[in-house]
């Protein structure tokens, strides 16, 4: 994921999330690159029901954390739902999914 506008210093920047282009990883899998800060790579990720990531999301050389803004997203054999945050430190790996569809906001941040 690529982020399509750095934020400059002395600059602030609003977008409407749902307006933002998609990449449509895989069917039910949807992310949303935010505008971010250099360092920081912001997204909206949404999860169908019965969704899962693609492959093992391994972070080697930066972190990652999310909040789950609605839905329930499943680790491992941990269900998580909305409110919860989750962080990610370096050299971790997850395959997040989802029974009942979700949507996240999260980043990834240089280790």
């Amino acid at each position: 994921m690529s982020t399509p506008e750095q934020v400059q210093p002395e600059q602030s920047l609003a977008v409407t999330v749902d307006d933002m282009p998609v990449d449509q990883l895989e069917p039910g899998v949807q992310v949303r690159t935010l505008p971010g800060m250099p360092g920081i790579r912001t997204w909206v990720i949404d999860l169908e029901p019965g969704a899962e990531w693609p492959e093992l999301d391994v972070h080697d050389g930066y972190g990652e954390a999310y909040f789950i803004v609605h839905g329930e997203i499943i680790e491992g054999s941990t269900t998580y739902g909305p409110g919860t945050y989750i962080a990610f430190g370096p050299a971790t790996s997850h395959r997040p999914r989802s029974e009942t569809g979700a949507r996240v906001f999260g980043f990834n941040y240089d280790a």
